[in-house]
């Protein structure tokens, strides 16, 4: 009985016209798009110099500054007034001011003070623009210092080693958790969809007639949509690789077996969201509601340490948040199974409650 159950899942699949391109275009798309809008890298920061001294130290630190691959200097106002309504133009985002004496306090062996203000309506954009601005004027600093003091400094060199991601290349920590995100949509909508909309058409009935289980049924629900996963998640694979070279350290095939309960988790819950809604309308803006939650608070843009607490704890509750850390593991640190066990019976857990809610929730009226 499970094998036509199953069957008549996968014709019902492929009878629809749109569902299968969906299936191959959503996720060639998000990895084509996503990975470079949802870029947090701050990149061409638009400068303003204000330089009051105009002379040869002032003028090697603007060109400093115009020689860094994150600053382009779009304009050098006579006065702050002047750069501040470039701010408010729009036609800057920081202002460097150099003071009127500055070359004059470097020659003393003073300390002149520059001024960095930056645009904070973007608050990530002006703290970065103001942290990469100082950093560049700080190292400036200690080149005067070298050359100007007549008794030799200490040199301390700094050596920087990026573990894990050596490139510093976000795409590498965006795209794995674009995975999860790709599908949880397609696994998590589609089973919503499925109960109520046979609900709707009235073939349910012909179902609850029959001497199938509750278990069985949901079953049967459950399988396609797993392969439907699991073709996504190779599909993802591929794309990474031949787009952005991009491979996991670790193993593939944990991944798969991380995948295969992670699919019964989200299609589980897209099945109690499907058993307890009357109309598709309300199983899409119920999957929609928990769908956004679940992404935003998954640790997929912003770090889940940065959140508050009470917002931490939540988190606990998330499924999402174990399957992120898992592709993140698996291809930047190369995790083995053995490192990633509370994830594996954290999401074991959530796959066992949601399907036995499901069973449960699936009223059979014979």
């Amino acid at each position: 009985m499970l094998k036509y159950l199953i069957e008549k899942e996968f014709k019902q699949l492929a009878r629809n016209s749109f569902l299968p391109k969906l299936i191959v275009i959503f996720p060639c798309m998000m990895l084509l798009l996503m990975p470079w809008a949802a870029n947090l890298e701050v990149k061409d920061i638009r400068v303003s110099v204000v330089d009051g001294d105009h002379s040869t130290l002032s003028r090697r630190l603007s060109d400093k500054v115009a020689a860094s691959d994150n600053f382009h200097v779009t304009s050098y106002p006579g006065t702050y007034t002047e750069a501040l309504r470039c701010i408010e133009a729009g036609e800057a985002d920081v202002i460097l001011e150099i003071p009127h004496d500055f070359e004059r306090q470097v020659v003393r062996g003073g300390m002149p003070a520059v001024l960095i203000a930056a645009n904070a309506v973007n608050g990530t954009k002006g703290g970065l623009a103001s942290s990469y601005l100082t950093s560049i004027v700080a190292d400036y600093s200690r080149t005067l210092q070298t050359a100007t003091s007549t008794v030799p400094l200490p040199h301390i060199r700094v050596e920087t080693q990026a573990l894990f991601n050596p490139t510093l290349n976000y795409k590498h920590f965006i795209l794995p958790a674009l995975m999860v995100m790709l599908m949880t949509l397609l696994c998590g909508f589609l089973p919503s969809l499925n109960v109520v909309g046979e609900k709707e058409t009235g073939t349910i009935e012909q179902i609850n007639v029959t001497p199938v289980s509750k278990f069985a049924f949901v079953l049967a629900k459950l399988i396609p949509y797993w392969v439907v996963g699991l073709v996504v998640l190779t599909l993802c694979f591929l794309l990474s690789w031949l787009i952005y070279d991009f491979v996991p350290a670790g193993h593939f095939l944990t991944i798969y077996g991380f995948a295969l309960v992670f699919l019964l988790v989200v299609s589980g819950f897209g099945l109690v969201i499907s058993n307890h809604s009357s109309t598709m309308q309300q199983a899409m803006f119920v999957m929609f509601f928990f769908l956004l939650l679940f992404i935003l608070m998954s640790g997929l843009f912003t770090p889940i340490r940065s959140m508050p607490l009470w917002a931490q704890i939540l988190t606990w509750f998330n499924p999402l948040r174990y399957f992120v850390e898992v592709t993140r593991g698996v291809y930047l640190r190369g995790s083995a199974f053995a490192d990633l066990l509370p994830q594996f019976f954290a999401l074991l857990a959530f796959a066992v409650a949601f399907n036995l809610w499901a069973v449960k929730s699936y009223r059979k009226r014979t």
